[in-house]
Formats: C-alpha cells, sequence, structure tokens
C-alpha cells in the first residue's frame, strides 16, 4: 500500500482498539485515537484514511459501525504488547508497507461533517464523565486524629528525665 499517511496507521490501530468484540462506532474510534496519540486529527484527514483503507480492503463498514478485515487483522495481529504506541504505530506502518491489496474494493462515504459529529460527541462525553480515579483525593480541611494512636501519646508525656541516660 502506496502512500501510507501516519493518519493511516492511526485509524488501523484505532479500529482495532475499539472493534475487539463487535464493530465499532464512529465516536469509540475517535476515542481510541485520542488514547494513542493524545490529539485528534481534522475531520478531512480521517474522511481520506478511511476512504484509503477501505479502498485497499482494511476496513469495512456495516450501517454505521466500523471493524478490520482480514487482511486488516493479520496486519495488526502480533504487535509487540509492551511497546508503546509510537512503536506500534511503527510496526503497522512497516507491515502496510509490504501489503498489496489483491483487488480495489469500495470506498467508505464518510463526510468530514460525520466526523466532526463523531469527534463533538466524544469531546461532550469526556466532559461530563466521572472524575479520573487515579487522581490524588483532596485533603481534608481539618486533619482528624485517632484518639489512641501512638504517637498522641508520645506527644502528650513529658520527656523522661533522671536515671538511665547518658552521662
Amino acid at each position: 500500500m502506496h502512500p501510507i499517511h501516519d493518519v493511516d496507521t492511526l485509524l488501523l490501530l484505532a479500529v482495532m482498539m475499539s472493534s475487539k468484540r463487535r464493530p465499532a462506532e464512529l465516536v469509540e474510534i475517535v476515542a481510541a485515537i485520542d488514547l494513542n496519540q493524545g490529539s485528534i486529527p481534522s475531520a478531512s484527514k480521517l474522511t481520506q484514511a478511511f476512504a484509503r483503507l477501505a479502498e485497499h480492503g482494511l476496513i469495512c463498514s456495516g450501517g454505521d459501525r466500523f471493524t478490520l478485515t482480514p487482511a486488516a487483522l493479520e496486519v495488526v495481529t502480533r504487535l509487540p504488547k509492551k511497546a508503546d504506541a509510537a512503536e506500534r504505530l511503527f510496526t503497522i506502518r512497516e507491515r502496510l508497507g509490504s501489503y498489496e491489496c489483491p483487488v480495489p474494493q469500495a470506498t467508505i462515504a464518510l463526510t468530514p461533517a460525520q466526523l466532526d459529529a463523531a469527534i463533538a460527541a466524544y469531546r461532550a462525553s469526556a466532559r461530563h464523565t466521572g472524575g479520573n480515579l487515579f487522581m490524588p483525593r483532596p485533603k481534608p480541611e481539618r486533619a482528624t486524629r485517632r484518639p489512641h494512636s501512638r504517637q498522641d501519646s508520645r506527644r502528650d508525656k513529658p520527656a523522661a528525665r533522671g536515671r538511665g541516660g547518658s552521662r
């Protein structure tokens, strides 16, 4: 498959991640793109990537959901598990370089407006979800002390003086 764009490999990885159990909706694919890259490419670039990958027989659609074809599954299988997203994208890019489509397929007709709506829906859902569980909890205003802790008993007693000390 030539030429290979960065958006193509990113979209292929995102579709793989979001369609493991069932075909993925556009919002789920956008969420996977954001998870991998930290930003979302423009709707026009994503539209062109969908068209290129569908034409090469790597993505198929069933209504408003998308999944990988068996040829695409061969490209993305056995990715390094402990690799970060950049290494995975590089591996997919290498494999796409050697991939040849036997017969051109029909393209997927997505409009930039559909992708803009999916991006807006993803951003709206990201704002309204609960807080991240990994964020530190806020400290209480007043520190509460346990009534019978060892630290409290040492603080309240005066220091022992007299015998047994060093001279």
